[in-house]
């Protein structure tokens, strides 16, 4: 051991070892309890940033923990190797795609393993090989054959800055997510998955992962699914065959509409005005509303409430009243039915709509503390209380002026209304979703090709499994047209049609990168099965994933995809469960100045503010940069990056360092002892570090078991100074003593392994262990166990006075406040015969010392 700290050799030689000794490969034959430690794995972009590092630390800290508790830990890496960045380089530079990306992946890789951070490497896996695609498109055919994966034109949202189609998800705010160019509507004929299928499940079965996922990321995928209970009542067009369908959550409400209202991009719209006078009018405002949108950076931001009448009527089926058909910006077409029934009096988007345009406001609910039975108003329609009435009234009460209704309570009114509607068949209950079907179609060349053959005589034809994989050709043309780069390939285009053997062409979409995202985790578990994508046997040892780390971003794509992947998986049998992930950690982004700025923004390429992590190794040291990122924050707060942080970490990896080479030699001693010694044997200073030692491994690992690693770098920092204050000496160190040093420092050491595992490997060896921290089934080091009677506080002895004499003595805790002394120290049974009918004047506490009650 050098007496003098210098992490680049100790780093090297540590990454040498595990690499040569295969440490943290595992196997599938481990009887020792499982534990999946997964980070979302990375897109090849060129290069890693600090941000990124911190999440992997993250990771990596829980997988070392895991290990040292005696789990088989799995904890793989891989590619999200597919994607529009490699294309475009592609068009920008002139490069081949797949040349740039193994060369990414080649640096990156490197530079993830000069982080030394714990993968399986063996179970490495990247989108873009043909051996990870096939199973791609084997479940996009298993999804064909269920008729969950179809074909239809559709409006979409295209990025003409990437010149592609983007999910709902992926355009949210009317921006691409990736570049965040304005996205545009287009109607192009697009492969989609019925998500829809599972919007029940994706709802209802988040209360299996309620208590272990982040309810920030739970409550976005509600509002994504978008679940809401109600009715649908079918409004008769007058003079028309035709009706509109309108969902509500608010039937008991419906004698209060005074307007139908559609979304400017409802389908029925050019039907109703086909012959009209304002067809040109409701068209360019549905046209401009619709750009609007799309346009709008924030989604949840609110509009000023615009609409047209079109001159339509159509008829309240409960009060056979003619109502206006409107459309107004403020409907959606995907939620419910994209036609709302407009109830100023009882929805505030109505109100502030009717207010602008002078339409009429009707009362039919009231609060029930504001009605009496007796006078209830029978009259079929109401009255304009649109003078009367400043905002919506939204509850739920009693109705009024809605016919033999009236008098009814809202819940009860919405039961038996909705059984009215439906025996009289033109409504009924109903359930609907904000969530619409997954569009997977990508007009790019580097994505997995959508196994389909287009065939003018069977349609769209399945490509035969044993076919599998259909494989990209090596290049194509790359024009940033717009059009897929592999409609332009004849000889990837032009074959045969499976079923009639006629000449036909390949679908020449490619699939959404998030389709690779989607079960990566389970190929892990059997990376290299040439049969399925995995072996079900297999996947039940290690999956669900115990705990998947990753950026808060993903919560309505990724997360939302997953699961949904996860439940069609359970339906064709390949796994047994109905979530994939047990615990989500959304990590909290690194920051860092905007060159030019004053703002601190995520850490970014774009952005030219990324901090590239190989500069700190080089600076600093591996183990200081992940022991800088995971004691900054919390893991789930914004870390801002201030490089004199990781200049501190150095400092205390330093001190360890030193203060192990200083006890080295006495303590790699192999006839010292082994017992630990009574209390009698050791000195105050002893008996105080064995306290800490102890005090701070339980709170440690209790911090581990909550992922709060900030607090415990925090409490690693404490013990050591417990130790640096210990007045014993190396060279004349009792037999108690060096006990005593050699718990603490081995508890530190196998401790500050999780964070900066490089130097507890070096510091371990040098205390005399061989064979390193991890080694193959049940070997190596242990996590150490707290004593729980040494981990306990020392209990306090506090005298009680009264006007200043000793009357009792009570025993506590050291953090007890001020207000329990004077509590205890009052309802004491030796204190009260000196208090009892007296009056006390005041308590004085001394904290941690005096409890003086002075009465007279």
């Amino acid at each position: 051991m050098d007496e003098k700290y210098f992490p680049e050799v100790i780093e090297k030689k540590w990454q040498q070892r595990w690499d040569e000794g295969r440490v943290f490969e595992v196997s599938n034959d481990d009887p020792r309890p499982k534990f999946y430690s997964l980070e979302m794995l990375p897109y090849p972009s060129g290069f890693l940033h600090m941000g990124h590092v911190r999440n992997y630390s993250i990771g990596d800290a829980l997988a070392w923990y895991k290990r040292l508790q005696g789990f088989n830990v799995l904890h793989p890496i891989g590619w999200d190797s597919f994607g529009q960045p490699a294309e475009q380089a592609a068009i920008k530079r002139g490069v081949n795609p797949r040349a740039w990306t193994e060369e990414n992946i080649v640096h990156m890789r490197g530079q993830l393993k000069r982080l030394g951070l714990s993968y399986d490497w063996s179970r490495e896996i990247a989108a873009h090989r043909p051996d990870y695609y096939k199973w791609d498109q084997w479940f996009f055919l298993k999804m064909f054959e269920r008729g969950l994966a179809y074909k239809r034109q559709s409006p979409v949202n295209w990025c003409p800055n990437e010149g592609t189609v983007l999910s709902n998800e992926q355009s949210s705010g009317g921006v691409c997510w990736r570049c965040g160019a304005a996205v545009e509507k287009r109607n192009l004929e697009q492969w989609f998955l019925r998500i829809t299928e599972y919007a029940e499940q994706l709802v209802g079965q988040i209360e299996q992962i309620e208590a272990t996922w982040p309810e920030k990321v739970l409550k976005r995928q509600r509002d994504w699914v978008g679940r809401s209970e109600g009715a649908y009542i079918d409004f008769a067009v007058k003079d028309s065959d035709k009706k509109i369908r309108v969902f509500t959550t608010r039937i008991d409400t419906i004698f209060g509409a005074t307007a139908i209202v559609l979304a400017p991009d409802h389908p029925l719209i050019a039907e109703l005005l086909e012959h009209s006078a304002l067809k040109s009018d409701i068209q360019k405002f549905a046209e401009k509303v619709v750009a609007a949108r799309t346009r709008r950076a924030d989604p949840t931001e609110e509009e000023v409430k615009e609409g047209l009448n079109t001159g339509v009527l159509a008829v309240n089926p409960f009060s056979g009243e003619n109502i206006p058909v409107w459309v107004a910006n403020y409907v959606l077409m995907d939620y419910g039915t994209g036609a709302v029934m407009s109830v100023p009096a009882h929805d505030q988007r109505d109100f502030e709509c009717a207010q602008k345009y002078s339409l009429p406001i009707r009362q039919v609910i009231a609060p029930v503390s504001h009605v009496q039975p007796a006078a209830e108003p029978v009259s079929k329609t109401g009255t304009d209380q649109s003078g009367e009435m400043h905002q919506s009234f939204t509850d739920y009460g009693v109705l009024i002026n809605s016919n033999e209704w009236g008098g009814k309570l809202s819940e009860i009114a919405i039961r038996e209304m909705t059984q009215h509607a439906e025996q009289h068949k033109f409504g009924g209950g109903a359930v609907t979703y904000r969530l619409r079907d997954w569009g997977v179609s990508r007009q790019r060349f580097w994505g997995a090709p959508v196994p389909i053959i287009n065939c003018e005589h069977c349609g769209a034809v399945a490509v035969p499994y044993e076919d599998l994989p259909v494989v990209l050709p090596e290049t194509a043309e790359f024009t940033g047209s717009g059009q897929s780069p592999l409609a332009g390939v004849p000889e990837f285009v032009n074959t045969t049609c499976p079923k009639c053997k006629r000449p036909a062409r390949r679908e020449t979409d490619t699939m959404d990168t998030f389709v690779d995202s989607s079960w990566y985790f389970f190929r892990y578990c059997d990376p290299r099965n040439a049969e399925e994508p995995f072996d079900p046997a297999i996947a039940a040892q290690w999956t669900p994933v115990d705990q998947y780390i990753g950026g808060d971003s993903h919560a309505v794509m990724h997360l939302i995809y997953t699961r949904f992947w996860t439940k069609f998986m359970r339906d064709i049998g390949l796994v047994s469960f109905d979530e994939p992930v047990k615990k989500l950690l959304t990590q909290g982004m690194v920051t860092n100045l905007v060159e030019g700025t004053d703002e601190w923004k995520a850490m970014s390429k774009s952005l030219g503010n990324g901090v590239d992590p190989d500069e700190m190794i080089a600076a600093f040291g591996a183990d200081a940069a992940r022991l800088f990122t995971l004691f900054a924050a919390p893991v789930e707060n914004e870390l801002r990056w201030i490089e004199t942080g990781i200049e501190g970490a150095v400092r205390f990896l330093r001190k360890v360092y030193s203060m192990v080479w200083r006890w080295h030699e006495r303590l790699s001693d192999s006839s010292q002892r082994k017992e630990a010694p009574s209390n009698e044997e050791l000195s105050l200073g002893a008996m105080a570090l064995r306290r800490k030692t102890h005090q701070t491994i339980a709170r440690v690992t209790n911090d581990f078991e909550h992922l709060h690693l900030n607090t415990s770098v925090a409490a690693l920092m404490e013990l050591f100074n417990e130790l640096s204050d210990f007045d014993a000496q190396p060279a004349t160190a009792s037999a108690a003593d060096l006990f005593v040093v050699r718990e603490a420092l081995e508890s530190l050491t196998l401790m500050l392994a999780p964070f900066s595992p490089h130097i507890a490997e070096e510091i371990w060896e040098r205390l005399g262990h061989t064979g390193g921290l991890i080694q193959k089934l049940s070997q190596g080091a242990k996590w150490p166990k707290a004593n729980a009677e040494l981990a306990r506080k020392a209990e306090l002895e506090i005298p009680i006075q009264v006007n200043g004499k000793l009357r009792s003595r009570l025993v506590t805790s050291p953090d007890v406040t001020e207000d329990e002394l004077r509590e205890a120290a009052v309802a004491d049974e030796k204190v009260r015969p000196f208090t009892e009918g007296r009056e006390v004047l005041k308590i004085i506490v001394v904290p941690q010392r005096l409890v003086n009650i002075v009465v007279r």
